[in-house]
């Protein structure tokens, strides 16, 4: 792996015109597209009861992607264990790694991803916890996945026993960051969700960090929008779609699909809406590649990830594909630039050495 990685997150978005099911074979057709561009992996998102994005069976998503590919990490990103009982989620990835050894990860979430109907329905009726139980869950799923797993009554979770997906810690704020380094897991930060707390949550989960068997030093991905065009304006044309949908779910709104690039064409925003999107998409990537480059290496410097994972909405599938090429050459460059200088430093350093 590149001193920054370069990955995809995806949800199966659904675009007018166009029904889930085609979106999903989208889904299946950019993890091909990731692979060939040399992408480190390709997680799916879980989210129900949100007509626009065709992922909630997450599992069932990624086997579809782990068959159809031969060599990038394929995963959840993540499992929103308050809708799952850890025992169904070992049995399910456990197999998944069976079928596709080395190549799958779990990353793992405590959010609904849906509404309270929605999530009590997932939960079969069952209330909502009074405390904070998302660590004792991870606990559990862990528990199933080592070697003779035993909870209770000597429950195993077949074949999660036999193969052990890395765990990921997904999250959007310092609490998470925190969990994820006193677990010794890796940490996934959603900058898509909160960009204002991205520094502070990558500086929390290194202090916080605790060596384990699972990793010996911290790990730290940043997922964010990333919309790469030839231009600055074709970036900005192929960004209006998703941004048009922004402004909808911040009203309350909940589409039935994205806005398609003629409904974005079509609307005319007003100012205080122009400066919405702009302040929103500001905190995230698009651009051109030289803008993009920028903006990239402006974010690793501050945030230090070691992995960029890019969530790309762009309702042409080969214009999403080129956006990804495109990013994946910014990627590179900016990762070329972090190696050469760290080899600068280190000729410095031993040159001062020889000196004193």
């Amino acid at each position: 792996m590149s001193p920054l990685a370069l990955s995809v997150l995806d949800a199966a978005p659904v675009w007018e015109g166009q029904s889930a099911a085609e979106a999903l074979r989208n889904t299946v057709a950019l993890a091909q597209s990731a692979e060939r561009i040399g992408c480190a992996r390709f997680w799916v998102t879980e989210h129900h009861n949100v007509p626009a994005l065709a992922c909630a069976a997450t599992a069932v998503v990624a086997t579809a992607v782990a068959g159809a590919t031969a060599r990038i990490r394929v995963g959840a990103g993540g499992v929103l264990l308050p809708n799952h009982a850890p025992l169904a989620v070992a049995e399910q990835y456990g197999a998944l790694a069976a079928l596709h050894p080395g190549r799958v990860d779990l990353g793992l979430g405590r959010a609904a991803g849906t509404d309270p109907l929605a999530a009590r329905l997932l939960r079969r009726g069952g209330s909502v916890p009074e405390h904070d139980d998302f660590p004792d869950q991870i606990a559990e799923l862990a528990g199933y996945f080592a070697p003779r797993a035993a909870v209770g009554d000597a429950v195993v979770a077949m074949p999660a026993h036999e193969q052990s997906p890395p765990l990921w810690l997904l999250g959007s704020s310092p609490g998470s960051a925190r969990l994820a380094g006193r677990l010794g897991l890796p940490y996934a930060f959603a900058h898509q969700l909160a960009p204002q707390l991205t520094e502070v949550a990558l500086a929390t989960y290194r202090e916080a960090f605790v060596p384990s068997g699972e990793l010996k030093a911290p790990y730290a991905i940043v997922s964010l929008i990333a919309i790469c065009g030839e231009s600055d304006a074709e970036a900005r044309e192929l960004a209006a779609p998703y941004l048009l949908s922004k402004l909808s779910m911040g009203s309350g709104n909940r589409p039935l699909a994205f806005p398609s690039a003629e409904s974005a064409r079509a609307r005319v925003l007003t100012s205080e809406e122009r400066t919405t999107q702009e302040e929103w998409i500001g905190t995230q990537l698009r651009g051109g590649p030289e803008t993009v480059r920028r903006r990239l290496a402006e974010l690793v410097a501050r945030s230090g990830a070691d992995e960029l994972m890019a969530f790309t909405l762009i309702p042409d599938h080969a214009a999403r594909v080129r956006s990804y090429e495109l990013l994946a050459e910014a990627v590179a460059e900016v990762a070329g630039l972090a190696a050469s200088g760290a080899a600068g430093g280190a000729a410095g350093g031993a040159a001062g050495g020889a000196g004193a």
